[in-house]
């Protein structure tokens, strides 16, 4: 399959906020252009995407994974689904030899070990790091330890065994771990490269962060009780941030193999996978604290372009920042895009084989529109994304 890029550019303005922290509570910033910009880290946006994939029913649950170090417990949940009889430990034992034949380590934290020498129950193994599994592999880990409930030790020491629990975990990957990948350190065999790279979100101005001084009233103080009963301090900014994705639909293809289900073609479960990354990359929103702010906006501007070159970001049409002399910034933060994006274009790109939509809000994205196929609504976006990238897979390589 020859190369396919999808390049995800977005203006967002947010309110006062403070959506992704660092390790003092503050919103992480940058210096880009020799002046501090508000920065959202690609992690925290790549975690809002995948949370919004089940969140709005965007893929079904079979078609999304699970990250977490609690993997044996999980694995355990199914196997006694299949086979109720099973007492929990018989199941904990069987999925967590199986975990380990994947080439994954498991230990029992030392805090829930000492628990357990003070009389609390015998803790279940847990993954000594994150794990990124889909509910296909899980589902095909828990039929293979039932093989081998006899005695799964002696199972998986046979070598055709220990294979086949390698080769289902390293197969049938959810859309999730395919378009964000999946590194294991002791397991280098079953990494699977991301199709996704999201550059952390930067704003396109200048910005100083502020700090909110609060105080909480105690319900029950009397009339005599003066003072609050609590007082704090909580630092913010607001920004119009520039987002930008490049999706590898080659790579997508390639890490999604043969597909999610039997029943539909190849070339579906990446249309449908393309389609759910757009919509969610554009739709989400990172939620640091969000009950403290609000801070519920939707891009100004979206444009997306499918390309056979490779992925281009137009960030530098912001390393200038922009002064804001007018008040606002989406307008000249449009004007700069409107004006940078063909100039990049004409010098690095392929017209020929380029194609461009344009998602925006209001008057002050107006000099957008010219870039490419303007889409009234983000569900259009998606769907003439999703035809256009469904033309090429079955184009011959």
């Amino acid at each position: 399959m020859n190369r396919i890029f999808l390049d995800v550019h977005a203006l967002q303005t947010v309110p006062p906020s403070n959506l992704n922290r660092d390790d003092t509570g503050a919103p992480k910033t940058a210096i880009y252009g020799g002046v501090p910009r508000a920065r959202v880290s690609s992690q925290a946006w790549k975690r809002a995407v995948r949370t919004y994939f089940a969140d709005e029913h965007l893929l079904d649950p079979s078609e999304l994974g699970v990250r977490t170090k609690k993997i044996v417990e999980l694995l355990a949940d199914r196997i006694q689904e299949s086979s109720p009889a099973l007492t929990r430990h018989d199941a904990l034992h069987l999925a967590d030899e199986t975990i380990k034949a994947t080439g994954l380590k498991t230990e029992i934290p030392k805090r829930k070990a000492d628990q357990a020498k003070d009389g609390a129950a015998t803790p279940a193994p847990e993954a000594k790091y994150l794990v990124f599994l889909s509910a296909r592999q899980l589902d095909g880990l828990a039929r293979l330890a039932l093989d081998g409930v006899a005695d799964i030790t002696a199972f998986l020491k046979d070598k055709k065994n220990k294979d086949t629990a390698r080769q289902i975990a390293d197969s049938r990957h959810s859309v999730d771990i395919a378009l964000f990948g999946r590194m294991v350190a002791d397991a280098a065999d079953i990494n699977v490269d991301a199709a996704v790279q999201v550059a952390h979100a930067i704003g396109v101005h200048r910005v100083e962060n502020e700090s909110d001084y609060f105080t909480a009233v105690d319900d029950e103080n009397s009339d005599e009780e003066t003072g609050a009963g609590m007082i704090g301090t909580v630092e913010f900014n607001s920004a119009t941030l520039y987002r930008y994705a490049a999706l590898g639909v080659h790579q997508l293809a390639a890490n999604l193999g043969q597909g999610l289900r039997d029943d539909e073609p190849r070339n579906e479960p990446v249309r449908r996978a393309v389609e759910a990354f757009v919509h969610g990359f554009v739709a989400s929103l990172p939620t640091g604290k969000i009950n403290t702010f609000g801070h519920h906006t939707l891009p100004d501007a979206v444009i997306v372009k499918l390309r056979t070159t490779r992925p281009v970001s137009f960030v530098a049409a912001f390393e200038d920042p922009i002064r804001g002399d007018q008040g606002g910034y989406v307008r000249e933060a449009c004007d700069r895009l409107a004006a940078y994006a063909p100039d990049i274009e004409r010098t690095y790109g392929d017209a020929a084989s380029t194609q461009t939509w344009v998602l925006r809000v209001g008057p002050n994205t107006q000099k957008i529109a010219d870039l490419g196929t303007e889409s009234e609504t983000l569900r259009d976006l998606v769907a003439a994304v999703g035809e256009a990238v469904a033309g090429h897979l079955d184009q011959p390589a």
